[in-house]
């Protein structure tokens, strides 16, 4: 596990690190820790499951002090981190684009819910408060205050696009908005397949999804006839369910610890990251491992 993540981080520094070749470095004194190695340690918290940044920065310190020169103090990284997310999102971008998913015309699509407090006192008291909201989990049958987040990501489980929205909101008008941000990438993928839930049915949600050239594939609704496609979605929508079971399961979505806007959205920033890379460095695993044998075979 240890040999395996000391990898992928590596490779990943280096990819960050060629990104920004040519990019003019601000005036000033160039930071101990780099950005390269800051987005390292974020997406090696993630992986390694710790929540509480000052326990994650004492473990840096004691086994990783090899990888990472200078480790700043718990309010420093925090401060970095959240300066961070434009770039985060950026890299999320860029490493998708460096894999054979980006080309991908088929899109699945669903949201999860993002608690961000469990008691009525940190609901009256908290800085989320006019963002979050109360919503309701149909999967689990309970209600959750809190933020959604709604994901785009190919069959891979490759995160696309994705953003967090008061659970008040309907999921059609998030994720038509959502597609409508980055109308370019619709526009990249003539025939594209849009798989959602039922809970995104709406006829005039599908006629604006097919005036953008998109085919929307989802479960037919109580009383409603059978609809195209449908026998072969079940097992096709097993493909989020398992990208939403890897944000929550091992990369502790629920337990973000964000109490402001800024914290809760660099924290699940952080963990879709961590999911990009992964993905990312097992395709690239392949490529090479795919090279070396073609090579040996001549």
């Amino acid at each position: 596990m240890t040999t395996n993540l000391n990898t992928l981080v590596t490779a990943l520094y280096v990819k960050i690190d060629d990104e920004r070749a040519g990019i003019a470095r601000l005036p000033g004194r160039p930071a101990k820790l780099s950005h390269s190695e800051l987005l390292c340690l974020a997406v090696m918290q993630a992986m390694l499951g710790f929540h509480c940044e000052a326990r994650w920065l004492r473990y840096v310190r004691v086994h990783h002090r090899y990888m990472f020169p200078f480790i700043p103090q718990d309010a420093g990284y925090n401060k970095r981190l959240r300066a961070a997310l434009p770039q985060i999102k950026r890299v999320i971008r860029v490493l998708a684009r460096d894999t054979d998913f980006w080309h991908d015309t088929v899109w699945i699509s669903d949201s999860t819910p993002v608690p961000c407090g469990m008691s009525r006192p940190t609901v009256k008291r908290s800085e989320l408060a006019g963002w979050a909201n109360y919503g309701y989990c149909a999967s689990h049958s309970r209600f959750f205050w809190g933020l959604r987040l709604y994901l785009v990501c190919t069959p891979s489980g490759m995160p696309l696009l994705w953003a967090l929205a008061d659970p008040k909101l309907g999921e059609r008008e998030v994720l038509a908005a959502m597609l409508e941000v980055d109308a370019e990438l619709v526009r990249e993928r003539p025939g594209l397949l849009l798989i959602t839930d039922k809970g995104f049915a709406s006829k005039p949600f599908e006629r604006s999804l097919s005036e953008q050239g998109i085919t929307l594939l989802r479960l037919s609704r109580k009383r409603e006839a059978l609809r195209p496609g449908e026998p072969m979605m079940k097992k096709v929508r097993q493909l989020i369910e398992l990208v939403n079971d890897t944000l929550k399961g091992q990369l502790d979505l629920e337990q973000h610890g964000g109490r402001t806007v800024e914290g809760v959205s660099v924290r699940v920033a952080q963990r879709v990251l961590a999911l990009a890379a992964a993905i990312w460095h097992n395709f690239q695993t392949g490529q090479a491992v795919s090279r070396s044998l073609t090579a040996y075979d001549h």
